[in-house]
């Protein structure tokens, strides 16, 4: 069979096999189609606290951002939970005692949270980031430590709960 004709039948039965599975052979150099529009948007995680504006709202205490291990939960003097003591202010709906779940070894949430006096650790040692007079300070608390900060210190400036991270 001369040359010529044999690749003839060789691109028939090609093309021929390529049909039969559903394949152009145009299609094979095409680049492939772009997603449809209606494809959803691809999410890009924030860390943003759920909810923050509801919450700050109903209990006084702006959360901000934080890696999901230390949430705000309701006080239970049984539960093993980080305590952090304010003054409570009705005007302006911040209560006297706020409380948090560790649900990991380590975490981190930002707030404020102001005129904090007092921090206490349950199961996992704490450390927190307080600012007074445009300066911040850190406070370590060992596990079931409990320590004075800010105003509940002799000569203590007011001051913020800004950060909050269980250390172990």
């Amino acid at each position: 069979m001369p040359f010529p004709a044999r690749k003839l039948i060789v691109s028939a039965a090609v093309a021929s096999v390529a049909t039969l599975a559903g394949v152009s052979v145009a299609a094979a150099d095409d680049p492939p189609p772009s997603p449809a529009p209606s494809a959803p948007p691809v999410a890009v995680e924030d860390y943003g606290y759920p909810q923050a504006d509801r919450i700050l709202t109903e209990k006084g205490i702006k959360l901000k951002k934080g890696d999901g291990h230390i949430l705000l939960a309701d006080c239970d003097q049984a539960a093993q939970q980080i305590r952090v003591l304010t003054v409570q202010d009705d005007s302006v709906g911040r209560k006297g005692a706020y409380c948090f779940r560790a649900t990991a070894r380590t975490g981190r949430l930002t707030l404020e949270l102001p005129r904090v006096f007092a921090v206490e650790a349950a199961d996992h040692p704490v450390s927190a980031d307080l600012t007074a007079d445009g300066r911040t300070t850190t406070v370590n608390v060992p596990q079931g430590g409990f320590e004075s900060v800010g105003e509940g210190t002799v000569g203590g400036a007011r001051s913020v709960l800004v950060e909050l991270r269980v250390t172990g």
